[in-house]
């Protein structure tokens, strides 16, 4: 065999992972077309729903729900975003599913036992996030930006003409602003609570540890403090939400690595990895030497 034919036998695998990769991620792109284009025809009842937590703000208020398109193309591009949005919702199973597939076949079968419920997590933990975000979070937000409008002295909104004073101030929203803060609220949170299914799968991995997790906790804080500026609106109540939900994710986090590194440690001693009486001495050094 010559050196040419060593070189094309050595490269075979590579192409062929590259030509699977290649089928999947058509598979993944085909399947979220599918998915846009099942939401799009019917992306108005879709639109209404995530319209739910402003409308009832506003019936609180004793006002109408209304919004408005600023400009003639508005109303596609909402019906554009609403589909991608539930496009991805639909089509995530199948996508994850084919990630799996992709992998699996170069895991040993303990870690595809380990793998397995983290694929499975990952969607669970993103929906709650984001139902967190549409059914708390975001009723929340516009009660207190809603807050902020005028109205007339006997509580209505003035109408074009009036002389009565004081000015007022309506809501009149546009559609496409408003579902481009429902989206972000939904994203950002979707992904905050992917928080411990990162840092788990990281410690049973071994890149983290509670131990490393809980000294540094100073600076989770202030990158949590950063992270709740930038991906909520400039409203203390959302940022002080998001805040404390991530903080409270990143504590669960600490809890859920320490118990898979305790498993880790167990199993190590039933495989005869450990020597407890070896560990006791190093116990008595180190208090030896603290004193």
């Amino acid at each position: 065999m010559t050196k040419t034919d060593e070189i094309e036998d050595s490269s075979a695998p590579l192409i062929e992972h590259l030509a699977e990769l290649r089928t999947r991620l058509i598979h993944c792109v085909v399947a979220f077309l599918v998915g846009m284009i099942i939401c799009f025809t019917v992306a108005t009842p879709l639109f209404n729903f995530l319209t739910n937590p402003l409308c009832e703000v506003l019936a609180e208020r004793g006002q109408d729900c209304g919004l408005i398109f600023i400009s003639p193309q508005e109303g596609f591009f909402v019906a554009i975003k609403v589909s991608l949005l539930g496009g991805f919702i639909l089509a995530f199973p199948y996508i994850g599913m084919q990630m799996w597939r992709f992998v699996a076949p170069g895991l040993y079968r303990s870690e595809k036992n380990a793998f397995l419920p983290f694929m499975l997590a990952s969607p669970f933990m993103f929906l709650l996030g984001a139902s967190f975000a549409f059914y708390v979070v975001t009723p929340l937000a516009y009660d207190f930006f809603l807050g902020f409008q005028q109205f007339g002295a006997e509580g209505e909104a003035l109408v074009e003409g009036a002389t009565a004073a004081p000015l007022s101030v309506v809501f009149q929203g546009s559609a496409q602003e408003y579902l481009n803060l429902t989206i972000k609220f939904i994203v950002a949170f979707g992904l905050c609570f992917q928080l411990p299914v990162l840092l788990t799968l990281m410690g049973k991995a071994g890149l983290v540890t509670a131990e490393g997790l809980g000294s540094v906790r100073k600076y989770a804080v202030v990158a949590i403090l950063v992270l709740a500026a930038l991906v909520t609106p400039p409203d203390v109540i959302t940022q002080v939400i998001l805040f404390v939900v991530v903080y409270g994710l990143y504590e669960i986090s600490i809890f859920l690595v320490a118990r898979v590194e305790k498993k880790r440690e167990e199993q190590l001693r039933a495989d005869g990895y450990y020597d407890d009486e070896e560990e006791a001495d190093e116990e008595i050094v180190r208090e030896e030497d603290s004193k």
